[in-house]
């Protein structure tokens, strides 16, 4: 898709068209772009603010403030490990350490080469086999910082 400034201006003016009129139009705005683009960028803010009458402040408070709006784009892959109570029990706090060091990236970032975005999730309803993750949509149990190492190097192989 191309981001580019015009495309970016145009998908936030289509955004305000649609929910400028709404009561809270911050939220479905934001929504609206990051349905598009797969995040909010920061070129989009003063565009948002003026079109809403609020402060950059304003608006880059409230998409801080929600860990679900995104302002750089996701990784091809997001990888989502389990920081609930069974998960940390079992090793998911070495588990976490490890994968952000190998990953170089901590919650909420993408690896430089755009293959993986790292995310907290708070059950995989797999807790009989902690510690669990998913990467992509697909849910690994009993992971060890050695298990980890091992999934990425079976996605790196080129398929039979």
């Amino acid at each position: 898709m191309d981001t580019g400034h015009h495309a970016i201006t145009g998908i936030v003016a289509e955004a305000l068209q649609r929910h400028a009129a709404d009561e809270g139009a911050l939220m479905p705005v934001l929504h609206a772009i990051q349905a598009r683009l797969g995040h909010v960028p920061a070129e989009a803010v003063p565009l948002i603010a003026t079109g809403l009458n609020l402060s950059r402040a304003e608006v880059h408070g409230v998409i801080t403030f929600y860990h679900d709006f995104r302002t750089a784009p996701r990784g091809e892959t997001t990888i989502h490990l389990c920081r609930a109570e069974a998960c940390q029990a079992m090793g998911a706090r070495a588990l976490e350490a490890h994968a952000k060091a190998v990953l170089g990236i901590d919650y909420g970032g993408t690896t430089p080469d755009g293959r993986y975005s790292l995310e907290p999730v708070y059950c995989l309803g797999n807790c009989a086999c902690s510690p669990s993750l998913r990467i992509g949509d697909e849910v690994h149990a009993r992971v060890t910082p050695e298990r980890f190492d091992a999934l990425l190097a079976e996605r790196q192989r080129p398929a039979p």
